[in-house]
């Protein structure tokens, strides 16, 4: 089982290197000035930063515990009867 999840953040992680030197090879290899390409690549780059950011903040809490243990015990306060 500990090797499947190793497997799968190895192709994850193969995956995405390949998709940004796609784009990077993509963005290098269309005909326009220096200065589109640098504003571009800082879009590109502030983009995937941003999502990056988000899919981390989402996978810390997923991951994070939601309560504690002592939350269910009853300790007697706040009694009418």
């Amino acid at each position: 089982m500990a090797n499947c999840k190793g497997s799968e953040v190895s192709a994850v992680l193969a995956f995405l290197t390949g998709a940004a030197v796609g784009a990077v090879a993509a963005l290098l290899v269309t005909p326009s000035t220096g200065e589109e390409m640098r504003d571009r690549i800082g879009s590109v780059t502030d983009d995937a930063v941003q999502k990056l950011k988000d899919v981390a903040q989402k996978a810390k809490f997923s991951v994070a515990k939601k309560t504690t243990d002592d939350a269910f015990k009853y300790d007697g306060g706040d009694c009418w009867i």
